[in-house]
């Protein structure tokens, strides 16, 4: 088990709760009220930052309910941070974008993140012909 140092940037937030045998995804909050209009971009302030162990990186996106229940995307679609962002002032925040007309409130559940291990050291080898079955070359199925 991995024992992370966080800080709190909002006494306004819960504290973050991983919940064991439901999911390895964490929720984060919006640590301040929002109001957006259709168009508008905004940094949402999540109300933590953590020292996250060497090696490690977090991933950031949103819950499958953040569309329906705010009409947001998150701008960068998945976000990374490394274990390099641990500065006292290193809050987190996620990058939205409001499709509609939108109010978050604080402690609204907008995001959630895993910790995951850096990718290790790849090299590429050029070759002639992959030595698998041929799919067809589109997706899963490999049909257009």
């Amino acid at each position: 088990m991995e024992t992370i140092q966080i800080k709190y940037f909002s006494d306004k937030i819960e504290p973050l709760q991983y919940i064991d045998g439901k999911s390895d995804w964490i929720d984060l909050r919006a640590a301040e009220d929002v109001t957006l209009k259709a168009g508008e971009f905004k940094l949402i302030p999540l109300g933590v930052g953590m020292k996250l162990p060497k090696g490690y990186e977090a991933h950031v996106v949103p819950r499958s309910s953040t569309f329906k229940n705010f009409g947001i995307i998150q701008t960068n679609h998945h976000g990374v941070i490394d274990e390099s962002y641990c500065g006292d002032n290193d809050q987190w925040f996620m990058p939205v974008y409001a499709l509609r007309d939108t109010q978050i409130h604080i402690n609204d559940r907008i995001c959630q993140f895993r910790i995951m291990e850096h990718q290790p050291t790849i090299t590429f080898q050029k070759v002639d012909h992959l030595e698998s079955v041929d799919r067809g070359g589109f997706g899963s199925t490999g049909k257009a």
